[in-house]
């Protein structure tokens, strides 16, 4: 026994001293690097390939910083085709981490214009430009006033276009394609999208005084996910998601607010202590928002846009307490969180992109 670890044991030196030698050689190096980048060439997708309607978190937080989270954004792939949900910030880098294919991206869509879910629009536009390939101008659909943000940012952009195609010329960076395609969302007309498997509809919620703010279902081959992005609780916004297969919805801790309102008062933080009370009355407490997805007989519930987003284990729990007594379908999601509903299925698979 003991002559078998030494001979274990020497030929693991053994093996150690050749890996040491070999990464210091040239020829290894190289061959290493070779390979390397032929996997960063040639990225692979983590979406589900199956037919599905399929959403990920690709930003979970509010404003209220958090190193490890982006803010809000959705993902949603319906068969092949992808779909955004705001672009917060960090959540075009989460993307491209996680091998976004960019070339099947059909559409932005902005719940609101605050700054938290709107900040990363230029970098959607550069992936879906120049990784993207794309033959037309990037759509963009939003509530009133979504105009002047893609006008802003191509003026903004102009230079940056211009340079881009005078370096990498039309087959890489053609100015034909540049800047957004931009569609008003006009209430009164809510379909987007409507063919003969996948539609995309707005709906309207209250988020004084952001007006008009906007949430919006997605229905694809019978299965059906609805978006709230950010509101009170909201019979619009109930009837909307009636029998959805899944719920995204916003979620705010009373509790934990009035814990950083009492700090920021105890420390002389004007600002966090005026924030955490005017925010109380355009979003969702926790309770009240398992009261709208039980209202409207959703199968699961994300908390998504967390306010503030939990850290670590005790302040989930603290924040979601008593959401088992009412409704035991829920998931508190972090970036990359996933949701796949399979085509002819009731099944709702939980996963999540690393």
């Amino acid at each position: 026994m003991k002559k078998l670890i030494k001979f274990l044991l020497f030929g693991i030196f053994f093996l150690a001293v050749v890996a040491f030698i070999l990464l210091k050689q040239p020829w290894f190096q190289d061959k290493l690097f070779q390979t390397a980048l032929s996997n960063i060439a040639a990225p692979v997708s983590q979406l589900p390939e199956e037919d599905s309607l399929t959403a990920v978190v690709c930003g979970s937080r509010s404003p209220i910083n958090d190193p490890n989270r982006a803010e809000a954004c959705i993902l949603v792939q319906a068969g092949d085709q992808i779909f955004i949900f705001d672009t917060g910030n960090g959540s075009a880098q989460n993307l491209h981490n996680w091998n976004m294919p960019w070339n099947r991206l059909e559409g932005i869509f902005y719940t609101h214009l605050h700054s938290d879910h709107i900040s990363d629009i230029a970098d959607f536009h550069q992936g879906t430009w120049i990784n993207g390939q794309r033959s037309s101008k990037q759509k963009v659909f939003g509530p009133e006033g979504v105009q002047l943000l893609t006008d802003g940012i191509e003026l903004a952009y102009t230079k940056d276009y211009f340079f881009r195609n005078e370096h990498h010329g039309d087959i890489i960076a053609p100015l034909n394609i540049v800047g957004f395609d931009t569609h008003t969302v006009n209430l009164n007309n809510p379909v987007l999208i409507d063919n003969e498997d996948l539609k995309i509809t707005a709906y309207s919620v209250s988020h004084d005084p952001v007006d008009p703010a906007l949430g919006y279902r997605i229905d694809y081959k019978g299965r059906s996910i609805s978006i709230s992005g950010d509101t009170i609780y909201d019979q619009n916004l109930v009837n909307n998601s009636k029998d959805a297969d899944v719920l995204f919805h916003e979620s705010m801790s009373l509790e934990i607010l009035d814990l950083i309102n009492a700090n920021a008062k105890a420390t002389g933080n004007m600002v966090a202590e005026i924030v955490t009370v005017d925010i109380l009355d355009y979003h969702t407490p926790i309770l009240e928002v398992v009261k709208a997805a039980k209202d409207a007989n959703v199968r699961h519930l994300v908390f998504y846009h967390h306010l503030p987003a939990p850290r670590n284990q005790i302040m989930e729990e603290v924040m979601y307490r008593g959401v088992d007594e009412i409704m035991q379908e829920w998931t508190a999601s972090n970036d990359g969180t996933m949701i796949i509903l399979p085509i002819d299925s009731e099944e709702i698979i939980i996963t999540s992109i690393k």
